[in-house]
C-alpha cells in the first residue's frame, strides 16, 4: 500500500513538473504585428491616442513623449477632420517567420479629410521587446510619409460664394454682403481686464463666460483677433461704443443678405452655421463645423443647389513655415445661383399693403401655375438670423403675440364664403346643381326639418331670385347650404378627395395639407351643411384654394403650382371639374364683382376685368359662441385680355368690427393695379 501511495506521488509530481516546464517554455501567445496594427488604428478612430502610445517601442517614447505624441495626433488629425480611417494590409506572399525579432507590415492607409479621401502606401516596423512583445517603431512619418518631427500640418481653406436668389426678373434676393466682426485682441486688454470684458458683454449681449472662453481657446495668441459676434455694417452708434473699449477691433466680414428683409422673410428664409445634429445627420455629404446651411424658406428648400463647397489643401511646413509638400488638395466649388418664379414688385406691394396685420397672401398665373409672390405678416428680418440674435431681441421675438416667425401661407384656415365657388362647381360637375333653378327660401334662416332641432343656417341678404349667379353676387349661405346637403355627405367627401383634401400639395414648400370633419368624415347633416359655405370643419390651404381656383379659368384642370422660375407648366389634376362647371362658375365670379350688389363690386376697374370672390369666416368654440374671431377673404382673378395672367388669395386675421371681407378687397387690389 506504501509502495503505491509513493508511486502515485511521484506521477503526480512528473505531470505537475512536466505541464509547469510547457509553460515556461511556451509562455503567452505573442499577438502578431498585423493585429497589433489593426487595434492600434482602432484607437485612432476612438480618438484614444493616449492608449495608441502604448503600443511604441521604448525608443519611440524616449524620442517623443507622450504628451507631444498625443498633442500631435490630435492637432493634425483635428485640423484635417480625420474620420472612417481605415488599413488595407498588404499580401506579400510566401510564409513568413512568426517568430522574427523584426517584422516589416506594408498597408495602405486610407481616410476621409476636410479635402477628400487621403490614401497612401506606408510601412510600419515592429521589434520585440525583452518581454517578447511586439512593439512599433514611431516617428512623424507614420501620420505623412513627408511629415517629421519638426515640420507642421497646416489647412488652407479657399472659400467658395454661395449661390445668390433671384426673383424672375433677375432681382437678387438674397446674395453675399458685408457686415462688421466684433472680436478683442487679447494682447491689447487694459489693465482693468474684467470691466473692459464686463462693457463689452453689455454692449453686445454676450455673458462674460462666453467671452473667457473664446479668448481661452488654443489657437488664441496675445496678438490674435477673436471674433465675438458680427453686427450690421450700418450699426454705427453701436461700433463708436465698442471701439471705445481698449482691444476691441472691428473688421469687415463677408455675410449672407438679404436686400428685402421683413418684405421677403418667410419666402427667403435664412442661413446660419450648422448645428452638431445637422452634421450628424448629414454626415458624408461634404459639410464640416463651420459650415454654413440654409435654415428655413429657400435657402433650406433648395439648399443642395445654393451650397458653396469650399476648398481645402493640406500642407506640411518645415520650420521656417515654408511648403514642404502638398498632401491632398480639393478645389472650391461655388454654390448655384437659384432664379424664383416670384415677382419682388408685386410681393413688396401686398406685403405693404398687409403690414401690420396678421395674415397671408398668395398670388400666382393661374394659367401656368407660377408662384408669383408669398407674403406672410407679421414677419422677421433674416438678416438678424445670420448676425445672431441677442438675447433680448429673441425673447422679445419669440414672445411678440403676433408670432412672427410663424409662415401663414403654409397652414390651413377656415375658409369662410371664399369656398361657395368650389362647392358650386363641384355640385354642377356632379349634376346635383342647377344653376338657373331658384332655389326658393322665406326669411334669413333655414334648416332642413325638424330634426336639426333649434339650429337653423342663416345669411344675411334676401333677394328676389335665388339662382347660382344670384347666389355668389350676394354670397347667401343657405343656397350653398343646400348644394352640399343636395350632394349628401359621400359624394361632397368624395368631391373634396377629388380636388386633393387631404394630400400633400405638390409645391416646394411643404405646407399642411386641406381638410374637411373629422378624418375625412363629416359627421352630421348640419355639419355638411356649414361646410357648404366654408364652415364646419373646413380648413383650406390658401395655395391649394389658389390651385383650385385655377381649374376655373382652365376648363377643370387644376395645375401644379411652382416656385423655380426654371419649371415648366403642368397640370396636377385634370378635369376636377367639367368645362362647363368651370365656365359656369367664373361667369358668376365675374358679375361678383360687376354686379352693382355684389359682394366685391370695390374690385371693379376700368383698366382691366376682374373676377373674384369674397369671405368672412367665423372662429367659433360654439355654435352660441357670439365673440368668435372673423377672418377676411378675398379671391381675386384677372386673366382676360392681359399678358400677365394673375390670381390673388390674401387672409387678414381679426377683421371684425374692420369690414370683414371688404377690408381685405383692397389691399389685394393694389397688387392688381401695381401689376398691371
Amino acid at each position: 500500500m506504501k509502495r503505491n501511495m509513493a508511486l502515485s506521488t511521484l506521477t503526480l509530481g512528473l505531470s505537475l513538473g512536466l505541464s509547469l516546464g510547457l509553460l515556461a517554455g511556451c509562455g503567452k501567445k505573442t499577438e502578431q504585428p498585423e493585429e497589433l496594427l489593426t487595434e492600434y488604428i482602432d484607437f485612432l478612430n476612438q480618438e484614444d491616442y493616449a492608449d495608441m502610445y502604448g503600443f511604441l517601442t521604448e525608443e519611440a517614447q524616449e524620442t517623443t513623449d507622450k504628451e507631444t505624441y498625443v498633442n500631435r495626433y490630435k492637432n493634425i488629425y483635428g485640423g484635417i477632420e480625420a474620420s472612417d480611417v481605415r488599413i488595407d494590409i498588404a499580401d506579400e506572399g510566401g510564409k513568413k517567420d512568426e517568430k522574427a525579432e523584426t517584422q516589416r507590415v506594408k498597408y495602405t492607409l486610407t481616410m476621409d479629410t476636410i479635402a477628400g479621401e487621403l490614401s497612401f502606401d506606408t510601412v510600419a516596423i515592429f521589434t520585440k521587446n525583452e518581454d517578447g512583445d511586439y512593439k512599433m517603431s514611431w516617428d512623424s512619418q507614420d501620420i505623412f510619409p513627408n511629415l517629421y518631427n519638426e515640420d507642421t500640418v497646416k489647412v488652407v481653406t479657399t472659400q467658395a460664394k454661395r449661390g445668390n436668389i433671384y426673383d424672375r426678373n433677375q432681382v437678387e434676393l438674397a446674395r453675399e454682403g458685408v457686415a462688421s466682426s466684433v472680436g478683442l485682441v487679447p494682447g491689447k486688454l487694459p489693465e482693468d481686464r474684467d470691466g473692459a470684458i464686463a462693457q463689452l458683454s453689455e454692449l453686445l449681449e454676450i455673458s462674460t463666460e462666453k467671452i473667457e472662453k473664446a479668448l481661452s481657446a488654443g489657437w488664441v495668441r496675445d496678438d490674435t483677433f477673436v471674433p465675438l459676434r458680427t453686427v450690421a455694417k450700418d450699426a454705427m452708434d453701436l461700433k463708436e461704443k465698442l471701439l471705445e473699449i481698449p482691444g476691441v477691433m472691428i473688421s469687415d466680414t463677408k455675410v449672407r443678405f438679404y436686400p428685402f428683409g421683413e418684405k421677403a422673410a418667410q419666402l427667403t428664409g435664412y442661413v446660419q452655421n450648422i448645428t452638431a445634429e445637422e452634421l450628424e445627420k448629414r454626415a458624408g455629404q461634404g459639410y464640416n463645423r463651420n459650415s454654413i446651411i440654409g435654415k428655413a424658406g429657400a435657402e433650406r428648400i433648395y439648399e443642395e443647389q445654393l451650397r458653396p463647397k469650399d476648398g481645402y489643401t493640406i500642407q506640411i511646413l518645415n520650420q521656417l513655415g515654408e511648403v514642404k509638400d502638398t498632401v491632398l488638395e480639393k478645389s472650391a466649388e461655388d454654390g448655384q445661383d437659384v432664379k424664383l418664379a416670384i415677382d419682388i414688385t408685386l410681393q413688396q406691394y401686398l406685403y405693404q399693403e398687409m403690414e401690420g396685420d396678421e395674415g397671408c397672401a398668395v398670388a400666382m398665373d393661374p394659367t401656368t401655375g407660377a408662384v408669383r409672390a408669398l407674403v406672410s405678416t407679421p414677419a422677421y428680418d433674416p438678416n438678424d438670423f445670420v448676425m445672431g440674435y441677442t438675447s433680448s431681441a429673441w425673447d422679445a421675438l419669440n414672445s411678440d403675440e403676433a408670432q412672427p416667425l410663424y409662415n401663414r401661407y403654409l397652414a390651413a384656415w377656415t375658409p369662410g364664403s371664399s369656398f361657395k365657388p368650389v362647392v358650386a362647381a363641384l355640385g354642377l360637375t356632379e349634376g346635383t346643381l342647377d344653376p338657373d333653378e331658384d332655389v326658393k327660401n322665406d326669411g334669413l334662416k333655414w334648416q332642413k326639418d325638424s330634426s336639426w332641432g333649434d339650429y337653423y343656417v342663416t345669411t344675411l341678404v334676401d333677394y328676389p331670385v335665388k339662382n347660382l349667379e344670384n347666389a355668389l353676387v350676394h354670397s347667401d349661405n343657405i343656397y350653398f347650404a343646400k348644394a352640399a346637403c343636395a350632394m349628401g355627405t359621400d359624394d361632397f367627401a368624395k368631391g373634396l378627395d377629388s380636388l386633393g383634401f387631404g394630400e400633400e400639395l405638390p409645391f416646394d414648400f411643404t405646407a399642411t395639407a386641406s381638410s374637411f370633419g373629422s378624418d375625412g368624415k363629416i359627421a352630421s347633416e348640419t355639419e355638411l351643411a356649414d361646410s357648404g359655405y366654408g364652415q364646419g370643419k373646413v380648413l383650406m390651404n390658401p395655395i391649394h384654394l389658389s390651385v383650385i381656383y385655377s381649374a376655373l379659368v382652365n376648363g377643370g384642370d387644376m395645375v401644379k403650382p411652382y416656385l423655380l422660375d426654371s419649371e415648366s407648366t403642368s397640370c396636377w389634376k385634370e378635369g376636377v371639374f367639367t368645362k362647363e362647371a368651370a365656365d359656369t362658375v367664373l361667369a358668376d365670379l365675374y358679375q361678383v364683382v360687376e354686379d352693382s350688389d355684389g359682394t366685391a363690386h370695390s374690385a371693379q376697374r376700368d383698366a382691366f376685368r376682374m373676377a373674384g370672390k369674397t369671405g368672412t369666416a367665423e372662429l367659433k368654440t360654439s355654435r352660441e359662441d357670439t365673440e368668435g374671431q372673423e377672418l377676411g377673404w378675398f379671391v381675386g382673378i384677372c386673366v382676360e385680355n392681359t399678358e400677365k395672367p394673375l390670381l390673388i388669395t390674401m387672409m387678414i386675421e381679426d377683421v371684425k368690427g374692420r369690414g370683414g371681407s371688404h377690408y381685405v378687397i383692397p389691399k389685394v387690389m393694389k397688387g392688381f393695379d401695381e401689376y398691371e
